[in-house]
């Protein structure tokens, strides 16, 4: 059975193929925009875009119990979206990249 193309022809199809990305990289974006598909996770990464922040001053402002916002925060760690640094007995968490900020506001002016 031969395949038809509706709008394309072979060329066009090699070149589209040719472009997208490697097999690897998709999962790779597709992890990474899985980060955002969780309420919890955006609401944590919109807090750390205004400050940086320790679970416990996260679990104050968003009224997520301490080891809800430690499993995201290890999550978004493991990604890393979110870094951290010691400061004597507390972590305190940060944005690894202005980026992250700018792809959440860009999702949003998108609508």
């Amino acid at each position: 059975m031969e395949n038809k193309f509706l709008l394309l022809n072979e060329r066009n199809k090699r070149d589209i193929i040719g472009a997208l990305p490697a097999e690897q990289d998709m999962f790779k974006l597709a992890d990474y925009f899985q980060n955002f598909s969780d309420v919890t996770r955006i609401k944590i990464l919109s807090c750390l875009s205004m400050m940086d922040m320790c679970v416990n001053d996260l679990s104050n402002v968003l009224g997520i119990n301490q080891t809800t916002i430690s499993h995201q925060l290890k999550l978004l760690k493991d990604q890393n979206l979110v870094t951290y640094k010691r400061d004597g007995k507390i972590l305190v968490y940060m944005l690894t990249s202005g980026h992250v900020n700018d792809i959440m506001l860009y999702a949003i002016n998108a609508f």
